[in-house]
């Protein structure tokens, strides 16, 4: 007898094995017909997989997670074997799943084109239709090596080459075409309908630029079709929202050929970038920090004393003078230490608060850059918190909350948590480690948000929070970090006077909230399509007669706005006051205030705000009343 425990606790009895598929169908047609595959003792299997003994089980459908990471898995194999019916002399690679979608690398003899994506899309269709089962094979793995040997699959022979020979190998077949593949596998092609192809790229063959460039096929497949066009929808406005593209609209900033992964902030572009500074500068003097500044420069020495030249020393850029050797720093953590160690500490300035806003720079790939989101020099809003292990826990909530309150000024209510727990290889005992991690759970426990644990993903030096933020769009941008840190103090010699007399190292807290300045307004930007909310705006109004009659109290307005603290220009230009809103509206300027001989006479202005909505005439002193309003509330 055989008995297989449910997720609800419930039991099935089986007189002799049986397969997932079988249980399935035991406990109602309605999941036998829903059911993709299986979780056997948290092991994902096929529902071809036979239980030979007790066991646990979990009937994987397309609502689970896992169900779609299965869709989106087998459908990669679809369109290889989609490729290879229609291009035979293709061999194929490595097809993993990615967020929102899958790839699969190809070697082909010519580069594929977009007439060629479409057949492919078109072919794999086709496949899906004919509901071919998907079957699993095990062989030994000399004979797989023959075999895709034998069939001219030399990627595939040398994955399979490279594993130990007492392993057997799984391969799925599905009509002609066969495939390596640990699985597990929907039960047939047919369960594969909500798929679209996206876009060819190169990659090299294990990712060595030294090997084979091979052609990359992106696509994207769903449990459901609603969910396939509600994913297309959103990347069609993230393209209208492409920061690169508003960035050069707005006249905000742009990038050159001579400056790779750096910024050249226009006029407009830093007004934007001296609001979030100033916005973040207040932040950490209402709070507690003292903001400091450390030389971008450091002695090589510095960099292995921190570990960093052993770990990083790659993504570094180095300099030499008069005989000794520096690094432009990467990140600021180490020169904050050097100003903690610059005087002697007592545990009366615990918790002390450092922040800075440091510019530093990372030798990041051509290929990985990506508008002002990934650079090569950026500004991060660094702050460093020394304290003892007793005061982690309020150190860490006191965080997430102003994090909250931040995020919910720049306009996002909605942030996901996560907390990075110990790694197998650390420094740090392991009571140090339950502390911190108890201290870290606590916090947001007390925050009174929901968190998920990525168990084993914490640094080498201690665990940490991320904060990640959800846009207009749905995506979600990890920007907020929260980590403990037991060794970097110890490594560069901070110490502290403790009650006791005695030299304590201190626990070092790394936080960012917005991180990557550069990163954070390339997320505004697309968040807020470029319509900034008037705290924020380069240009809050500008200020429009309808003929050069009205231009001096144009003027006047322009000037006492300006003298209430607003961001305020006038258009003086000899252009009809309709091309005139249009082009500011193009602009997304908040207000355009339009003055003509009435207004002039009554000391009046007509208020049009963004988006066409006409506000009617307002006093002067009843529009900064307005307008003040609207920049506190940060609306």
């Amino acid at each position: 007898m055989i008995t297989v425990e449910l997720p609800d606790g419930s039991k099935r009895t089986f007189e002799s094995p049986v397969s997932v598929a079988q249980v399935a169908a035991a406990i109602g047609p309605g999941l036998a017909k829903a059911a993709l595959a299986g979780r056997v003792d948290d092991r994902q299997v096929d529902l071809s997989h036979r239980i030979e003994r007790d066991a646990r089980l979990a009937i994987i459908t397309d609502r689970d997670g896992d169900g779609l990471d299965l869709i989106r898995h087998s459908t990669a194999h679809l369109l290889a074997y989609a490729v290879k019916e229609l291009f035979p002399d293709a061999q194929v690679t490595i097809g993993p799943v990615i967020e929102n979608g899958f790839y699969y690398d190809f070697s082909y003899k010519r580069p594929f084109t977009p007439d060629d994506l479409a057949a492919i899309e078109k072919k794999m269709a086709e496949l899906a239709r004919k509901d071919e089962p998907v079957v699993r094979e095990e062989w030994q793995r000399d004979d797989a090596v023959r075999y895709f040997e034998s069939i001219g699959e030399r990627y595939k022979a040398e994955i399979i080459a490279s594993i130990p020979a007492d392993q057997p190998i799984g391969l799925y077949r599905e009509g002609n075409f066969v495939d390596l593949c640990r699985g597990p596998h929907v039960p047939s092609t047919g369960r594969l309908k909500h798929f679209k192809l996206m876009k060819l790229a190169g990659a090299y063959w294990r990712g060595d630029s030294n090997n084979e460039m091979l052609q990359r096929i992106y696509g994207t497949a769903w449990a459901k079709k609603e969910d396939l066009d509600r994913y297309l929808h959103m990347l069609e406005e993230a393209e209208k929202r492409d920061h690169r593209k508003l960035g050069t609209a707005l006249d905000l900033f742009h990038l050159q050929d001579e400056a790779p992964g750096l910024v050249f902030w226009h006029p407009k572009g830093w007004i934007l970038w001296q609001q979030v500074e100033q916005y973040m500068r207040r932040v950490y003097q209402d709070n507690g920090y003292q903001e400091v500044k450390c030389p971008q420069i450091l002695d090589r020495r510095l960099w292995e004393r921190s570990g960093h030249w052993e770990n990083y020393k790659d993504h570094m850029f180095t300099t030499h003078s008069e005989h000794r050797d520096y690094a432009v720093k990467p990140m600021n953590c180490p020169g904050h230490i050097q100003i903690f160690n610059a005087g002697l500490r007592s545990y009366r300035e615990l918790p002390l608060r450092y922040g800075e806003f440091g510019q530093c720079h990372r030798n990041e790939t051509t290929g990985s850059l990506h508008g002002i989101m990934r650079v090569r020099g950026f500004t991060q809003d660094d702050g460093h918190i020394f304290c003892t292990e007793d005061q982690i826990q309020a150190e860490c909530l006191a965080f997430t909350r102003l994090l909250q309150q931040v995020y919910r000024d720049f306009g996002f209510d909605e942030v996901i948590y996560k907390l990075s727990t110990r790694p197998e290889k650390r420094v740090g005992s392991d009571a140090s480690w339950d502390k911190a991690e108890r201290a870290l759970s606590e916090s947001l426990n007390a925050a009174g948000v929901a968190w998920e644990e990525l168990r084993g993903e914490g640094a080498f030096y201690g665990p940490k929070i991320e904060y990640s933020l959800k846009d207009a769009l749905g995506r979600v941008w990890q920007c907020g970090t929260m980590q403990v840190d037991f060794n970097m103090p110890e490594r560069l010699g901070a110490e502290y006077v403790a009650e006791d007399n005695a030299r304590r190292i201190p626990v070092m807290l790394h936080r960012a909230i917005v991180g990557s300045l550069e990163r954070f307004i390339g997320i505004l930007i697309e968040n807020s399509a470029g319509a900034f909310p008037l705290w924020l705006a380069p240009v809050q109004a500008v200020v429009a007669p309808i003929t050069d009659a009205q231009a001096g109290y144009a003027s006047e307005i322009q000037q006492s706005l300006k003298k209430h603290g607003f961001r305020v220009e006038s258009d003086l230009r000899n252009e009809k006051i309709s091309y005139k809103i249009r082009e500011h509206s193009l602009q997304k300027v908040p207000y355009v205030l339009v003055v003509g001989d009435k207004e002039k006479a009554a000391g009046t202005v007509a208020v049009r705000a963004r988006g066409n909505h006409d506000l009617g005439v307002l006093p002067l002193p009843a529009l900064i009343d307005r307008l003040r309003s609207e920049v506190s509330s940060r609306a």
